[in-house]
């Protein structure tokens, strides 16, 4: 009795490594050992997302995915890294936005349930309870935050994952490459819904091959791709029109209808198709007309409300076209620059009318500094960033902090913020050497508003970065009125403030909030502008302080 249950394990094992032997492809591996649940239970298939096969199988030392939401990605780098593992035994890194909830999430809700609903990925690994790091035998699985520098430092991996790259810290998005660059061989995955231009995932793709997944029409036989709006008919203008539910999706060349229900079909045999084909990094990108679940009707309704909802506008050019989008209004542009510039020269001394002077600094390289003036027209003890009028004496950048000290002595401002990051021990220093009149600022995560969490005696301040973002950059906006530049304000001083732009998304309940991201281009006159205006209302609070001496 027992021998025949050992005969049977062991020809188990054997038919087991006789299989695996066989499987030379991730595709394979994934039809093989990979079983799903809803919406598409069972042994994994690529008939409802074909353009996932090629991925599966790339090659690539370097792939980008620039893509819409849900459309199979994810499942295609989780793919790899098992295949990664299993078959090639390699040490795999995966990097997510922050480790709770992102690391945390993924652990529990993608590795655990493909280990639960697959029995082969359940008897690979043979620990999996820390959720950072997951062992297979001697491989090892690290699942990681890109905010936590630490976290990245110390995992060697030949194979990364980047899951959601625009969400990230691109600074420690280099630090992470860096993991890899003892491993003789290596591939790493760079995946994301894109946000803005020339930033995160759309700077990548753009250096890549850029390919579009091209199908053969059904109706006229060439070769073609779903974009919006060519191939998008929305047949009502309201979202309550009964005429809506007709929407359909329409071949751009021959402008026949392509049914939805039919997809499978005319998708099956798809192929990607490079925009570059002499680049080395392959580059894939998709959107949602080409999902199997989300239907014309629904992305028709996402259009319709995105023209009264800048929020929604976002989300439907990034989650459902999965393209770059800068809402109207979201950045500073040439023409509101031009509005507020008025007639006096950069670096002259304020005038007679000016209530009080503040600087602001932001640290890299260089230190970029403004000082403003300001024009009282409300009462000191309201809200005085809105009952005061900005006159911008002077813009300009120096290569060491001491040169600072002559920029305090001639304005003598009543306040100077600047930049705790990265230089904290020589902008503490400073701070130190102007007590009373110098706040080192933070921007950080747990503070909302335009709230200055200030400790008493304490020369550092922390506050929310797009709150008062919002606050500082909105002056151009309203123009002179608001804020005055000098007439020879710089080429470098504008491009800064227009480098920003404001990102639209919603949180966890629903509501509608946004953060600020910049492309290549530097912001530090736009976080100087910024810390002059926190300057401006912790100064209402010491109006009546000893002036700088001379």
């Amino acid at each position: 009795m027992h021998s025949h249950i050992l005969i049977n394990q062991m020809l188990g094992t054997i038919a087991s490594g006789l299989k695996k032997s066989s499987i030379t492809s991730c595709s394979r591996y994934a039809e093989s050992y990979r079983i799903m649940g809803k919406p598409f239970p069972g042994p994994f298939s690529f008939l409802h997302h074909p353009w996932a096969r090629e991925m599966h199988d790339s090659d690539a030392d370097s792939n980008i995915g620039m893509k819409a939401a849900q459309m199979a990605f994810t499942e295609t780098a989780l793919n790899r890294t098992f295949y990664k593992i299993d078959i090639e035994g390699v040490d795999c890194l995966y990097v997510l936005p922050a480790r709770s909830p992102d690391a945390s999430d993924f652990s529990s809700a993608r590795f655990d349930s493909a280990l639960e609903l697959s029995p082969h990925l359940a008897t690979l690994f043979s620990d999996v309870k820390n959720i950072g790091h997951k062992r297979a035998g001697s491989r090892n699985l690290y699942i990681r935050g890109a905010r936590s520098r630490s976290g990245l430092k110390s995992v060697p991996a030949g194979f990364l994952v980047f899951d959601e790259l625009d969400e990230m810290d691109q600074d420690n998005v280099q630090l992470a490459l860096e993991r890899a660059s003892g491993q003789e061989e290596k591939q790493i995955w760079k995946i994301s819904t894109p946000t803005i231009d020339n930033f995160g995932i759309h700077k990548a793709f753009k250096a890549s091959t850029q390919e579009f997944f091209a199908f053969k029409c059904p109706h006229c036989s060439r070769y073609t791709d779903l974009i919006f709006p060519d191939c998008l008919v929305i047949t009502g203008d309201d979202i309550n029109s009964p005429t809506i539910k007709a929407s359909f999706l329409q071949c751009k060349e021959c402008k026949h209808q392509l049914n939805h229900d039919s997809k499978v079909e005319w998708l099956a045999n798809g192929k990607w198709v490079p925009t570059f084909s002499d680049r080395v990094e392959r580059g894939f990108g998709i959107n949602q007309l080409y999902s199997m679940t989300v239907s014309p009707r629904e992305i028709a309704i996402a259009y319709l409300k995105s023209l009264s909802d800048p929020t929604v506008e976002q989300e439907l050019y990034n989650s459902k076209f999965g393209l770059p989008h800068i809402v109207e209004g979201a950045r500073v542009t040439d023409l509101l620059l031009e509005n507020c510039v008025g007639t006096h020269k950069n670096g002259g001394l304020a005038p007679s009318y000016i209530y009080f002077t503040t600087i602001g600094i932001d640290v890299g390289k260089w230190l970029h500094y403004e000082v403003d003036g300001w024009i009282l027209k409300g009462s000191v003890a309201g809200d005085i960033n809105i009952n005061a009028n900005c006159f911008v004496l002077e813009t300009n950048k120096v290569t060491d902090f001491e040169q600072l000290d002559n920029v305090l002595y001639k304005y003598k401002p009543k306040m100077t913020v600047i930049d705790a990051n990265p230089e904290r021990r020589k902008a503490m220093e400073f701070a130190n050497r102007f007590f009373g009149h110098v706040k080192l600022c933070y921007y950080g995560r747990s503070i909302n508003g335009k709230f200055i969490h200030e400790k008493p005696g304490d020369l550092e301040i922390e506050v929310d970065r797009t709150a008062w973002l919002d606050l500082s950059l909105g002056r151009f906006h309203k123009g002179q009125k608001a804020i005055n530049l000098p007439t020879d304000t710089t080429v470098e001083y504008k491009n800064h403030m227009k480098a920003l732009c404001r990102v639209y998304m919603k949180d966890d309940n629903g509501n509608p909030i946004g953060r600020y991201e910049k492309g290549d281009d530097e912001d530090h006159y736009a976080h100087a502008r910024n810390y002059s205006e926190m300057a401006l209302a912790l100064a209402g609070g010491v109006v009546g302080s000893q002036d700088i001496p001379a």
